[in-house]
């Protein structure tokens, strides 16, 4: 039975996922939005918007960087200079546009999570924070202290996302990398909450 999520009929989303992803990327999808209905059912978020969230946060991961890059500058908050540069963020920003122009999906909460699901922002929405984690805890992820992670996550939201943004800008920094701007900002808005 499809089920009518925010205006997106969910099964034929996922019809859509299992042609624009491999299969990996789409049973990371999926886990994606499990871990997403999870977390906002033990934080009082909308669960079908998270679960919706989760499942199309990745469905432009698998086309050509070029595509994504076009898309990535028409979406509702368009790649900064520095986003350009790092092709690694492009697929974000353009599943916000394909989720919005193509899927015809208007809630901006959802849009802003798939826009910032791999770069994050300072204040973000309780749907955003969760597709955040969400994607760093879903069941496929095997990294290192992802299990630390995941029990986080289910403690405090924002303590994760301080710890989740810490590693990730730590990681960049190792690889000589670029930090676009709303990473940085989005680490000090998390660091002061627990300053």
């Amino acid at each position: 039975m499809a089920v009518d999520i925010c205006g997106a009929d969910t099964e034929e989303i996922k019809d859509i996922l299992k042609i624009r992803l491999s299969k990996k990327r789409y049973t990371h999808s999926l886990n994606v939005a499990a871990a997403a209905e999870r977390l906002a059912e033990k934080f009082g978020a909308d669960r079908g918007k998270c679960f919706l969230a989760g499942l199309i946060h990745d469905i432009c991961k698998e086309i050509p960087p070029e595509e994504q890059l076009k898309m990535g500058r028409e979406c509702i908050v368009p790649l900064s200079p520095v986003e350009e540069k790092i092709p690694a963020l492009y697929h974000a920003a353009a599943g916000s546009w394909y989720c919005e122009h193509v899927l015809h999906i208007a809630d901006e909460d959802i849009l802003m999570a798939v826009r910032f699901h791999t770069a994050a922002r300072a204040e973000m929405s309780r749907t955003e924070e969760i597709i955040y984690l969400a994607d760093l805890i879903s069941e496929d992820r095997s990294y290192k202290d992802v299990g630390k992670m995941r029990k986080l996550a289910f403690e405090n939201l924002q303590k994760a996302m301080l710890e989740a943004i810490s590693f990730s800008v730590s990681d960049v920094i190792s690889k000589g990398s670029l930090i676009p701007e709303s990473t940085a900002q989005a680490y000090n808005h998390y660091a002061e909450i627990f300053r």
